[in-house]
């Protein structure tokens, strides 16, 4: 699982670096819509990222198996769904756009599965 936590901070630099250029300079380059868009990517990078570092502290402290599921779906949303809007907004390709429902799935299956790790947790 430490593929998780070097995931999570290079995540967090990206986000934070793309937030402090969206609030200082990008304004000049993109339009309304896709400075909406970078902002809506950095939001759920930060939270998305969040979750991955608690993820790999629950696999710390309290191993399950569906941890590293959870851990696998917050990365690749991160990558699909954040990546997705910031390189529709930075590149205009509207074919990037059918990567952000994917991810956004794979974020909401990331909580799922924290969800059912709990519920597991007393079955052991």
């Amino acid at each position: 699982m430490q593929w998780a936590l070097i995931f999570a901070g290079v995540s967090g630099a990206v986000a934070v670096a793309f937030g402090a250029w969206s609030a200082h300079g990008a304004e000049a380059v993109l339009d309304a819509q896709a400075l909406g868009w970078i902002r809506t990517a950095v939001q759920y990078q930060v939270w998305h990222t969040l979750a991955l570092v608690g993820t790999y502290l629950l696999m710390a402290l309290k191993p399950g198996r569906f941890l590293p599921l959870a851990a696998g779906a917050y990365a690749g949303g991160i990558v699909l769904f954040s990546g997705g809007l910031y390189l529709l907004a930075l590149s205009g390709v509207r074919a990037f756009a059918f990567a952000i429902p994917i991810g956004g799935i794979a974020l909401l299956a990331g909580w799922l599965f924290i969800a059912i790790y709990a519920l597991m947790l007393d079955r052991r």
